[in-house]
């Protein structure tokens, strides 16, 4: 926990600055969660794809209960639309 605590303070710190380094010792990138849980919410992140750095710390403050109920939902919808715009196309493309 006291670990954790640094670590945010250290972004806090360093995000005012723009420049906020991973444990690798790179510049981090601000990626977007999907989950369910934090839909929307960005996060720091190491830039390699795969690495076993571990590094996250969140951009944004926590969200609202609300906004993690709704926001799954509109996703949902949102693709399902999609889905039916992408077979409608289909559908004009072999009239």
């Amino acid at each position: 926990m006291v670990f954790f605590f640094f670590v945010s303070h250290l972004l806090l710190l360093l995000r005012d600055s723009k420049m906020v380094l991973c444990f690798c010792g790179n510049v981090v990138v601000v990626r977007t969660s999907w989950t369910s849980r934090n839909p929307g919410h960005r996060f720091y992140t190491c830039p390699k794809m795969g690495s076993r750095c571990g590094f996250l710390g969140w951009v944004d403050p926590p969200m609202c209960q609300r906004s993690t109920v709704i926001i799954p939902g509109l996703l949902r919808t949102m693709n399902r639309y999609e889905v039916e715009v992408g077979q409608l196309k289909m559908c004009l493309l072999a009239s």
